[in-house]
């Protein structure tokens, strides 16, 4: 059964930073590409980033390239996303997935403050 844990979110202000993780569980981390999604209230959970199993395509939304950093331990079945320089559009809860599979995990919320 996929497991996916996201941590890492809270409350900060304007221009801080925060790193992201989520824990993988009950599949083959290292063989799956892993995306990173974002979802405010009452809208449609969009994209933010993707990498590929050994990190070597990857992939952000346009508005967070430059700010947004993912990586991956596949050695901890872990995935990261290091957000620099937060603004407060960014406040949303943040799911990772794996590739090939439908699971989300409860996912972890960012607010930024002005």
């Amino acid at each position: 059964q996929v497991q996916l844990v996201e941590s890492g979110g809270g409350l900060v202000h304007s221009g801080e930073s925060l790193r992201l993780a989520c824990v993988a569980a009950g599949f083959t981390f290292s063989e799956h590409a892993m995306r990173w999604y974002r979802q405010a209230p009452g809208k449609e959970r969009t994209f933010v980033a993707r990498m590929s199993r050994y990190g070597e395509i990857i992939d952000y939304l346009d508005s967070v390239k430059g700010r947004f950093t993912i990586s991956r331990d596949n050695a901890k079945n872990t995935l990261y996303l290091q957000m620099n320089n937060l603004k407060p559009e960014v406040t949303c809860v943040y799911y990772c997935k794996a590739d090939g599979y439908p699971s989300w995990g409860q996912g972890t919320q960012v607010t930024v403050s002005s």
